[in-house]
């Protein structure tokens, strides 16, 4: 496994609750963009609360800051949009737990690798709850679990960061259809796939997922307001 950034828990903690929304059916990424800028610079002008905001999405392809247009394997199969947020393609899709994150390191006091350190821990505890064993590497984004042949991605991060306010966050394959990564490379990588608590024959609603990682959220981030 690959060394983590060292995090500082209390660095990390702030008196005011963190907001919970969870959003029902599937949320347009259009929408969700414009929520999120929106919140985002409300948070950083005015104070408004950092929000923790879990949604799915309809099948589409997004395309961060270091997207190569040659990992863009089939252009016409879902709607692509170019994003902000740092890394290459990825896929969002039904059965997919997104998870946008929007806190202030300026009042926590943290750098990005701070940051991103604690999305990977929020993401390898959630896991844990359900016996899976995710590690990060070194040379590439995200959260991996090995298996008989080699290892699998089953969750993804990508953030963006704006007046010192991230935004975007990370997605965790539940029971996504894994044919729709067909269509682009995932996060630039080739030589391992993706995977998915349903093809690894673990069977989770996403309320349970919910629980399991806004408890670890919380024991990273702080407090939330439920």
């Amino acid at each position: 496994m690959a060394e983590r950034a060292t995090i500082d828990i209390g660095k990390l903690f702030l008196p005011r609750p963190i907001r919970l929304e969870v959003s029902a059916g599937l949320t347009p990424y259009p929408e969700a963009v414009a929520r999120m800028e929106q919140h985002v610079a409300a948070t950083a002008d005015d104070g408004a609360p950092e929000q923790l905001w879990l949604v799915e999405h309809p099948p589409l392809y997004t395309a961060g800051t270091s997207a190569k247009p040659a990992d863009l394997v089939s252009p016409d199969r879902f709607p692509v949009y170019q994003t902000g947020r740092g890394g290459q393609y990825t896929y969002h899709g039904p059965g997919q737990r997104v998870a946008y994150v929007m806190v202030d390191l300026r009042q926590r006091g943290m750098d990005v690798r701070a940051f991103v350190a604690g999305l990977e821990q929020t993401i390898i505890d959630a896991l844990q709850v359900f016996g899976i064993v995710g590690e990060t590497r070194e040379d590439r984004v995200g959260i991996w679990v090995r298996h008989t042949t080699g290892e699998d991605k089953i969750a993804a991060i990508g953030i963006r960061v704006r007046k010192g306010v991230t935004f975007h966050g990370l997605a965790i394959n539940v029971s996504p259809d894994l044919s729709h990564f067909d269509g682009i490379v995932p996060c630039g990588v080739t030589e391992h796939g993706v995977t998915s608590f349903a093809k690894l024959g673990i069977s989770v609603s996403m309320p349970e997922l919910d629980n399991a990682l806004i408890n670890a959220f919380s024991a990273t981030f702080g407090p939330i307001a439920k």
